[in-house]
């Protein structure tokens, strides 16, 4: 795994494929979790070449910051890159989002404290608030990085005219957002213009919670008390053909002996519009067979049929992705 790819202007460099972490941890966002489980998935990524770990405070309230910082210490810090996210302010009792400069500078320090390291590589602002002018959100972290508290400056979940706001200085070095070949819509305006501005991209839920994996069959029904009855992606007639995009890229993974999981993630990899791409896991053993999708190396020509195979999704609106990871 010796590609390396730059987070934007910074000096941070990551390997192409990273680990989202919301399932380690989240206890908030996923039911039956099991810290020892979280810790080895953490483990499991590092010792298979993995250097960047994205998580944020909001799984599981800190939580997922603190089997993090656990998971590390076993290995060489400034070997790997950490990234996390805030914006979520629970003091009331309910959730409200915040970017203002003092809130978001103790999120910082307090995050720094349950990661047990002194700096952290990326911070991310990981929702917008509806008041903080986006610039002075971010001048904030950049104050923060002249202190070396952190390295690189992302934004989440940001329209594309709240990335320019955000970036009116020129600190913005990462977007972080939901992307996928299911999800395309946000990236039509947006990937042009971070590429333009020298921006990276990582998209999260790459997989599409499990679609883009090839374990989905035709002709299935799914109960009204489960959610994916719920998504537009498991409601016909978009679910067809999701699965006939899918079933397009089975020759391709079986020309590279490889899963279709992997060459879909290989197709993130190639892409030069995406930096890092941060499938989740919920077992250590997905987290090593991810890995592997570093060892595919698509033709131009197959990463064509791929982004041919899925074109319709470039322009088709759909709603958010189920927030099981990836």
């Amino acid at each position: 795994m010796s590609k390396t790819v730059k987070i934007g202007k910074s000096e941070v460099t990551s390997t192409p494929l990273g680990l989202g972490t919301n399932a380690v941890g989240g206890y908030n966002l996923f039911p039956n979790l099991n810290d020892e489980d979280g810790l080895n998935i953490v483990k499991t990524g590092i010792e298979n070449g993995i250097t960047l770990l994205d998580t944020a405070y909001v799984y599981g309230l800190g939580h997922s910051e603190e089997l993090v910082g656990q998971a590390i210490k076993d290995f060489d810090r400034h070997q790997l890159v950490i990234a996390t996210k805030g914006a979520h302010d629970f003091s009331s009792g309910e959730q409200v989002i915040r970017n203002d400069p003092k809130f978001i500078t103790q999120q910082v320090d307090d995050s720094l404290k349950r990661l047990g390291t002194d700096y952290i590589d990326i911070y991310y602002l990981h929702f917008p608030d509806h008041d903080t002018p986006k610039a002075e959100a971010v001048g904030a972290l950049q104050r923060l990085r002249e202190q070396g508290k952190i390295r690189a400056i992302g934004v989440s979940n940001f329209s594309l005219d709240q990335i320019k706001e955000a970036n009116a200085d020129g600190y913005v070095d990462v977007v972080e957002d939901e992307f996928s070949l299911l999800h395309q819509d946000r990236g039509a305006d947006m990937l042009p213009y971070l590429k333009e501005n020298n921006i990276s991209f990582v998209p999260y839920f790459p997989l599409a919670s499990g679609l883009l994996t090839g374990k989905y069959q035709r002709d299935i029904a799914f109960p009204e008390d489960d959610i994916r009855s719920q998504i537009a992606d498991f409601q016909e007639p978009r679910y067809g053909k999701i699965l006939t995009a899918v079933d397009a890229v089975r020759p391709i993974a079986e020309a590279h002996d490889a899963t279709v999981a992997q060459t879909v993630l290989a197709w993130y990899i190639k892409n030069p519009l995406i930096s890092v791409v941060i499938p989740g896991a919920k077992k250590p053993e997905q987290v090593a067979a991810n890995v592997k999708a570093l060892n595919v190396e698509l033709s131009d020509e197959e990463f064509k049929q791929i982004d041919d195979a899925f074109a319709d999704f470039k322009q088709i609106k759909s709603g958010k992705s189920l927030k099981d990871p990836d």
